[in-house]
């Protein structure tokens, strides 16, 4: 039951003066896509790229959060939702902090996503749509995971026998079947720097 006694207690240094003192702009790139497609490793690839260029960033990984704030969680579609949920709020947090979030999730609902982008400030969210066909998804299968959802060994796997829900109007499209890792990163980099996200 939500708590209806609570009231939000605002610091007495505004993300704004965070950012002066990081002197980036903050901002949450979600990675949205299929098991398989690149996300994460696109992910690592720009987080790389950020660093050589001064900017302080964080990756939330699927995996990594699974292990320890999500723990609780399965992979029904209530919980996907709600790991998604959770995942918006931290990135809010990080980004209130002053950071660039990449956060690398399959998502795969339209409402789960639009729910994320609804919690972070206006234009604090890049959807990042890595589209990769489920066949080539398939064949990189580094985890085995489509394997065992072939064989029924995993149930509500996306893209087997859980749906997957493409974006409608994504900021960035990644085609992962025909860029190598440097050319997505670079296709990332340069769209953060047209739109003046690299500059404070």
């Amino acid at each position: 039951m939500k708590s209806t006694h609570i009231t939000w207690q605002r610091g007495s240094i505004s993300r704004q003066q965070r950012e002066e003192l990081l002197k980036q702009k903050a901002f949450c790139l979600w990675f949205t896509g299929l098991s398989g497609s690149g996300k994460s490793t696109l992910a690592r690839a720009v987080e790389k790229e950020l660093y050589e260029q001064g900017h302080l960033s964080y990756l939330l990984d699927g995996d990594n959060i699974r292990h320890g704030l999500n723990g609780d969680l399965g992979f029904s579609e209530t919980d996907r939702r709600e790991n998604i949920r959770r995942i918006a709020e931290l990135g809010k947090l990080f980004v209130d902090a002053g950071l660039i979030v990449l956060s690398a999730f399959i998502s795969p609902f339209r409402t789960e996503r639009q729910l994320a982008r609804s919690i972070l400030d206006p234009g604090a969210f890049i959807e990042v749509y890595v589209h990769c066909p489920l066949e080539l998804c398939e064949k990189r299968d580094v985890k085995g995971l489509y394997k065992k959802a072939r064989a029924g060994e995993i149930l509500d796997f996306t893209g087997i026998n859980a749906p997957y829900e493409a974006p409608d109007n994504p900021e960035i499209v990644i085609d992962s079947e025909k860029q190598t890792e440097k050319e997505a990163a670079e296709q990332i980099m340069q769209y953060l720097g047209d739109k003046g996200y690299l500059r404070l």
